[in-house]
């Protein structure tokens, strides 16, 4: 018997539309940001500066036009791949609006300083609660589908969503835990290096499995769709799926080379990193492989065009993180522009390319009518890809010369370059050549705009599509299959089972790496000298991290004979323990700053600093804080940040609660008095004298003769 079915295609415009409107938007912000690197100026005031742009930046593209990609490509293929509708037309409609709600505030918190600080998860615990919410509306919906298809096996594209689905849920839960001090603020539960440990542990796999894993099932299934090609290799999708969920999870730590970070961690990630050439190199070549005897096609078809690029772009980032993750190729590569164009290899040319394919592909096809031009969407191609060479060559030319540059020295022995600001100067060309490959990949986009609103208007509107279905389970015509083919021929057709073993694949590295940091206390031992912060200081650390300097400045010294001489002695683990969330960053753009309190600049060099400062540094692409001079501090907020410490483990005690605010106003004072005798007018309450309280702190806890830990003896 056979039954007629309709496949939900509104929902798939849905997502299409808010791809391609959140892809504008990320876009045009990343386009801004570029040009404040040379521009500090520019577009600037106290809720556009780059520290906070950025991270708005990174989520509009993340999770607003690839989390929108993602799912509808999700909501289109597996529809088809399961011979079945959604099981729930509302629970669809409540994920992609709570979704793009999830987007609107992220839009509004950021901008206004509202975050939490961590990378690619600065959103506040309000709206993680509410992206919990809507990731499981997604899984419930998503996962019925699939145990109630009318097909037995599941294609490998199912394979990779499930693993999606999976993973990501661990990581948001696990790196998103914390205690609120407000609605809008909350503090990490982890510190210092345990913190960094869980961040990037998140942070690398947010990469894995929701800008890769998704879109290699996506891959999987459109590719073949567009090529009319079945795909290359059963038995390698197979082995390039159970490697990567494995492996990946265990990469993380290759963020953190060189750093306070336990050896055996640093380790462990650097040879995981190296063994995950072999699963994605299984996947871009089974991508590419699939496409042998149609590459006449390739050559008129824009969409095949826009795959192939993005499989080799898949592959590039792939072969060359690992390498990054060698310990002597990451001491020159780390805290570099090289970074940037890495990550950028595999955004704008995996991620993008691919979106663009998909739209090109489900656009036609939901709106039932051709493309409106060929001819846009090849010119939409060549300007992505000339934008793609303008964006990241000027960058690894700028992260070599900038890794070379700190660690130079003159025959005599003293650092080339002491002046961290020589070495800005020398890249701002590239930058503005960066910023000129981000406009042509946006006019790119912006061609895409047009071309598929044009077809959009070619047609009638969205339809539900039909389809012809037998009742029942499709038992489908089994292939020939020996040993652990046949066995996980057998797996397919089982989905709590399968779920269930990725559940395990990715949980044993996790769990592997975590857990240490917590049971063995010499991973992270203390410090005798370091103190928690004073009110004032952790005042000032909310602001810093509201600003978004750690997206410019680290704060970790790594034990390179160059940094020891440029910034100080290197940095502990034990200096971190009261550090929630941890700082040490990601990117130098400005110099480190863990000892900048060690260096003793005056209350005055900070305040004129903060206000102007190429006053200071005269060259400087850092933006101008005149608000910090008149925004006043909120301290209703004092008490309840020290009380929220308490009870995160910080040693604080029932007196210090207690007076937080004479402690506060105190300490202030001291720093107020020496500005005016300087002529400098202003008043305890203001946001900068609590930042240059938290700066001048700042490495101070230590010196080389007492940075011995309690655990190796010290006191």
């Amino acid at each position: 018997m056979t039954e007629t079915i309709q496949y939900d295609n509104k929902i798939v415009r849905n997502f299409a539309w808010a791809t391609v409107v959140f892809g504008i938007v990320g876009m045009l912000v990343g386009v801004i940001i570029a040009c404040q690197l040379f521009a500090p100026g520019f577009l600037n005031s106290e809720i556009s500066t780059f520290g906070r742009l950025r991270p708005l930046h990174t989520n509009a593209i993340i999770f607003a036009f690839v989390g929108n990609g993602i799912f509808m490509g999700v909501y289109y293929s597996l529809q088809r791949l399961c011979k079945c509708r959604m099981i729930s037309d509302s629970l669809s409609k409540l994920h992609f609006w709570l979704w793009q709600a999830i987007i609107v505030s992220a839009a509004i918190t950021l901008p206004l300083g509202i975050t939490s600080g961590k990378e690619y998860a600065e959103l506040e615990w309000p709206i993680d609660i509410a992206i919990t919410v809507v990731w499981v509306i997604f899984g419930i919906n998503m996962m019925g589908t699939i145990f109630k298809r009318r097909e037995k096996h599941l294609y490998v594209a199912i394979w990779f969503y499930i693993a999606t689905f999976v993973t990501v849920a661990v990581l948001h839960i696990v790196n998103s835990l914390c205690i609120p001090v407000s609605f809008t603020k909350s503090y990490s539960i982890y510190a210092g290096t345990q913190d960094a440990l869980v961040q990037w542990w998140y942070g690398h796999n947010a990469v894995a499995f929701f800008l890769t894993t998704p879109y290699l099932g996506l891959m999987y299934y459109f590719l073949p769709k567009a090529a009319n090609r079945p795909v290359y290799s059963y038995r390698l999708s197979i082995i390039h799926f159970w490697a990567l969920v494995f492996v990946y999870i265990w990469a993380g730590p290759h963020h953190l080379l060189y750093t306070s970070l336990p050896d055996w961690a640093q380790s462990l990630g650097m040879v995981f990193s190296l063994m995950l050439i072999a699963p994605s190199w299984g996947g871009m070549l089974n991508g590419l492989l699939t496409l042998r005897g149609a590459w006449d096609k390739v050559k008129t078809d824009p969409c095949l065009k826009f795959m192939v690029v993005a499989i080799t772009a898949y592959g590039m980032a792939t072969f060359e993180g690992p390498m990054m993750s060698i310990k002597s190729v990451n001491s020159l590569s780390h805290y570099t522009d090289w970074t940037v164009a890495h990550t950028h290899v595999a955004g704008l040319g995996w991620n993008g390319f691919m979106t663009f394919a998909l739209l090109y592909w489900i656009i036609p096809k939901i709106y039932k009518t051709p493309l409106a031009s060929l001819r846009l969407a090849n010119f939409h191609f060549w300007l992505g890809m000339i934008g793609i060479v303008f964006w990241v060559v000027p960058m690894y030319i700028s992260g070599v010369t900038q890794g070379l540059m700190w660690k130079e020295f003159t025959p005599e022995g003293f650092l080339a370059y002491p002046d961290f600001l020589e070495t800005v100067k020398q890249i701002i060309p590239m930058y503005v050549l960066r910023a000129f490959g981000g406009v042509l990949y946006l006019s790119g986009a912006l061609v895409m705009v047009v071309n598929l609103v044009a077809t959009a208007r070619n047609s009638s509107g969205v339809e539900d599509d039909t389809a012809v279905v037998q009742s029942g389970v499709n038992e489908g015509k089994e292939r020939l299959a020996v040993g652990f083919m046949y066995k996980h021929r057998i797996l397919e057709g089982k989905a709590f089972l399968f779920t269930i073993l990725t559940t395990v694949a990715i949980l044993i590295g996790g769990l592997v790496e975590i857990l240490p940091m917590y049971l063995i206390s010499s991973n992270v031992p203390t410090i005798t000298s370091v103190k928690p912060y004073t009110p004032l200081e952790l005042i000032g650390r909310k602001i810093y991290i509201r600003e978004g300097c750690s997206t410019c400045h680290s704060q970790m010294i790594r034990p390179f004979r160059s940094e020891v001489v440029r910034y100080g002695e290197y940095s502990k683990a034990g200096e971190f323990v009261y550090d929630h969330p941890f700082l040490w960053g990601s990117k130098r753009i400005g110099p480190d700053l863990h000892r900048i309190g060690s260096r003793n600049p005056s209350d005055l060099w900070h305040f004129m600093h903060l206000k102007d400062p190429t006053s200071t540094s005269p060259g400087s692409i850092m933006p101008a804080y005149e608000s910090l001079l008149h925004n006043e501090v909120d301290y209703d907020e004092i008490q309840a940040t020290i009380e929220v410490m308490k009870r995160l483990g910080v040693p604080y005690t029932k007196e210090t609660i207690k007076n937080a605010k004479q402690l506060y106003t105190a300490q202030a004072d001291e720093i107020v008095k020496s500005l005016t005798s300087q002529s400098v007018d202003t008043s305890y309450d203001k946001e900068i004298i609590a930042l240059i309280a938290y700066l001048k702190r700042l490495g101070t806890d230590i010196s080389v003769a007492n940075a011995v830990s309690d655990t190796e003896g010290g006191k």
